[in-house]
């Protein structure tokens, strides 16, 4: 019998089936994908201080960092309401803002109602209730959930789950869709300030004044230590291994 290939790396299909447990082969690949974000964000910092940087003169309307209205995010938004702490919360708006903020300086094109549901919703099961499965696996059947209760397409459906279990993983590009994109970069810019040199300072400022941070820092270091422990071979604890937690802490935010 022919072995079915394995899913790709961080989709909903491929925590599904494996409840986001890494083989050693996929920590190989995670770790390069790490090193090149870590060599490209390093490259930025040094070209916003030597001013070759133009991501922080772009005029970004405030508009357009606007959480939008609709069945789909106002569902979501009912979840995340009783499942997150406030910290938390605010974390997700913040997401939503800076992928936002992320895809107005490359000028993509994204759903922003599709954005914003998964933004809501990315964090609802952290830490995992499930020993050895991921906590997006939680995550992303709830958004499925809110979905079908909405009457969402399957498309979109497959992509804000999808968005959701991908978010965590090194390496996420603009072939794995504008929403699955902007969902991690906006995540990367509040939990370790990575790509945050790509957005103008007033932006960074305004979204946290209107998403204040709550001692966020501590909140989500001791969540994500708590799922690591939970899934010792899952992306969380390889994150962790390779120095999340002193990522979160050095942080270009206050708290």
């Amino acid at each position: 019998m022919t072995k079915r290939p394995r899913p790709s790396l961080g989709t909903h299909s491929w925590t599904a089936a494996t409840g986001g447990r890494l083989t050693t082969a996929e920590r190989r690949l995670l770790l390069a994908r790490l090193a090149r974000g870590l060599a490209s964000n390093s490259y930025g910092r040094v070209s916003v201080s030597l001013r070759f940087n133009g991501g922080r003169r772009i005029e970004i309307r405030p508009s357009r960092l606007l959480p939008p209205s609709s069945a789909l995010t106002r569902a979501a938004e009912e979840q995340a309401l009783r499942r997150l702490t406030p910290t938390l919360l605010n974390h997700s708006y913040r997401v939503f803002a800076f992928g936002a903020a992320i895809g107005e300086v490359e000028r993509i094109t994204v759903d922003r109602e599709v954005l914003l549901a998964a933004a809501l919703l990315h964090n609802v099961g952290l830490p995992t209730p499930i020993r050895n499965t991921d906590f997006t696996v939680t995550s992303a059947r709830i958004a499925r959930d809110v979905a079908e209760e909405v009457g969402l397409s399957s498309a979109a459906t497959h992509t804000l789950r999808t968005a959701i279990t991908l978010h965590h993983s090194p390496g996420v590009t603009r072939a794995d869709g504008p929403v699955a994109y902007l969902l991690a970069a906006g995540a990367a810019v509040d939990v370790v300030g990575f790509r945050s040199w790509q957005l103008p300072n007033d932006v960074l400022a305004a979204v946290v004044v209107q998403h204040p941070r709550l001692l966020f820092k501590g909140e989500y270091a001791e969540l994500c230590r708590i799922e690591a422990e939970r899934v010792p071979k899952g992306r969380m604890e390889f994150l962790r291994r390779y120095g999340l937690a002193f990522a979160i802490r050095h942080a270009p935010f206050r708290d």
